[in-house]
């Protein structure tokens, strides 16, 4: 029986970060706060960044209540649209640290944006600065020490990245490209040993639909109605893409490199559009 439980230790230990670092970006609310506080409840150390310094701390107060060892979030304030702030977060993990085993560029948001629109390009440079440039950038500065600990990156990208959604091209466009990035990762850093992969969320609860203009009531309308068209008859939750993460991020997920992880509740299966 011990030989056994040897043999497929990695089915019973699949979420044990113990000893981790992990970076969550875009981790003071929605997906990446929860994603950060399911990192810490299984062991890892976090560290967690955005420009909110009070809900910054909030979050880091969660994870410090759920860690089993006490372990205390690393917060460090930044845009990541801001290459100085990038290149700040990766140096004060290694500093602090010493490595990095986990990169999960989160940090994300979109705006409308159609062909028409006065501020088009303004809010292309918002948009592709944040959702794709900074992940290149973290990225180009991670590997190195992604190298040293057979890490891995997880990209958190859009159902829009796989299906076109009327009015808002450009935030589709990053999405897009942020998918493609991540297979020629995958293809170029599988020899060093680092997995890159995606998930493709479809709605999810956050607040989101408040960033792009809707009220708390408009945004509460819009899930319900939205709920009724998926399959599984409701949108997601912060938990359901953080468990995706850290599957992801597991050993369980220890052969899975450059897919795009679709956690959607069968959102593209029923045609589903924003």
């Amino acid at each position: 029986m011990a030989d056994f439980l040897v043999k497929y230790k990695i089915m019973f230990n699949s979420r044990d970060f113990s000893g981790k670092v992990v970076l969550i970006t875009g981790s003071s609310g929605g997906i990446g706060a929860t994603t950060a506080v399911e990192f810490a409840r299984n062991g890892a150390q976090v560290v967690i960044t955005g420009r909110n310094a009070d809900k910054l701390s909030d979050v880091a107060k969660d994870c410090l209540k759920i860690s089993p060892k006490g372990l205390k979030p690393l917060e460090v304030v930044g845009d990541v649209s801001k290459d100085d702030d990038c290149k700040r977060l990766i140096d004060t993990t290694i500093k602090t640290y010493g490595k990095l085993d986990v990169l999960v560029n989160n940090a994300g948001f979109g705006k409308g944006s159609v062909i028409t629109d006065s501020a088009l390009m303004d809010k292309y440079k918002d948009i592709m600065d944040t959702n794709l440039r900074s992940v290149v950038y973290l990225t180009h500065l991670s590997v190195e020490h992604l190298k040293k600990t057979k890490g891995n990156i997880i990209n958190m990208s859009s159902i829009a990245g796989l299906k076109p959604f009327s009015g808002f091209s450009v935030y589709c466009m990053s999405k897009c490209a942020l998918d493609m990035f991540t297979k020629c990762l995958a293809l170029e850093l599988g020899p060093k040993g680092i997995r890159v992969n995606a998930i493709n969320p479809g709605h999810v609860k956050t607040q989101f639909l408040k960033v792009v203009g809707y009220s708390k009531s408009q945004s509460d309308a819009r899930y319900e109605e939205l709920a009724s068209k998926y399959p599984l008859s409701r949108v997601g939750e912060s938990i359901d893409i953080a468990n995706a993460v850290l599957f992801l991020a597991s050993d369980e997920a220890s052969f899975v490199t450059g897919i795009n992880f679709s956690s959607d509740g069968g959102a593209r299966r029923r045609n589903i559009i924003n």
